[in-house]
């Protein structure tokens, strides 16, 4: 009976992506900030989350400024989430209608580059454009790491979607010479650090001012493979009506001999966009979850 029920809202689930993949582009955002604000006024764990990480990145702010913080994240977030079925659904000329590809390096090289992507809400957008403009111009193909989701009808549909394009889909776990492979291949390869995976192959090194489990991955596999490491930052324009994908150029003096230095560094220049626009961050995440020992949980 459960399986019947849990194919069925599968099934429910995909028709609403189906159908805000097709309606106005206008619809799917203010419906999306209608529900990203009911989500944020109802009681739930991942609201207690938001609100937590707010408190401990910005402890300057009063309770009253986290609270409308964090409802304007809830507002972009709900948007966001309506907006993957365009990205992941749509033509590669309505996800280059809803993107601006800006890059200050030179695209289809096949210069070995990890571009480094932070979980703004409009992250995977910035992917798929990418993805999609590759394959228009001929370019490299991309790839990216994926964690398994709970739900395996999803986890299969969404890999197949991200992969669309020609772009590759890498488990995260154990496969660290098909990631190798395709650095040095020259295709780009999209990592996103600043989620906390567990202590393996992770340091604790600051992040607004908290000492964060962080993966040092981006450090050794620049190094192994001679590759540059560049920041692709997906934000809101001014106007609120597309995202702006930046590729920025390679860091400099990057990888040094210190993987840590390396993560420290890397943290830094998240934290920095993230305070130029804190309410399109992925707060959602328990980014704090694993603490150095003997530190309590902070979720709890």
């Amino acid at each position: 009976m459960m399986n019947w029920l849990h194919t069925f809202f599968n099934y429910i689930a995909l028709s609403i992506l189906r159908l805000f993949a097709f309606v106005p582009y206008s619809w799917t955002v203010q419906i999306g900030y209608a529900l990203g604000s009911l989500f944020g006024c109802l009681p739930h764990q991942r609201k207690r989350v938001v609100l937590k990480n707010l408190s401990l990145c910005f402890p300057e702010l009063s309770e009253e400024e986290i609270k409308r913080l964090a409802a304007e994240h809830w507002r972009l977030f709900g948007r966001s989430v309506l907006e993957r079925s365009r990205i992941w659904l749509g033509s590669a000329e309505q996800i280059f209608s809803l993107v601006d590809l800006q890059a200050d390096i030179p695209l289809g090289d096949n210069k070995a580059r990890i571009l480094v992507i932070p979980h703004f809400v409009g992250f995977e957008s910035g992917f798929m454009a990418l993805s999609a403009m590759a394959q228009k111009n001929g370019w490299q193909t991309g790839a990216g790491l994926y964690q398994n989701m709970k739900n395996p009808f999803f986890n299969q549909k969404i890999i197949k979607w991200r992969n669309r394009f020609g772009a590759k889909s890498i488990n995260r776990q154990n496969r660290l010479f098909d990631l190798i492979r395709e650095i040095r291949k020259g295709n780009f390869v999209v990592i996103a650090p600043d989620i906390d995976l567990g202590p393996k192959d992770s340091v604790f090194v600051p992040f607004f001012g908290i000492q964060t489990n962080t993966i040092t991955a981006i450090s050794r596999l620049a190094r192994a493979c001679n590759a540059e490491v560049c920041l692709m930052i997906t934000t809101l324009n001014t106007d609120r009506n597309k995202y702006i994908c930046h590729i920025e150029r390679a860091l400099e003096h990057f990888p040094s001999d210190d993987p840590v230095a390396d993560t420290a560094r890397l943290n830094r220049c998240i934290e920095d966009e993230i305070r130029q626009r804190p309410a399109e961050y992925y707060w959602v995440h328990k980014r704090f979850k694993y603490r150095p020992p003997g530190e309590a949980n902070l979720y709890d």
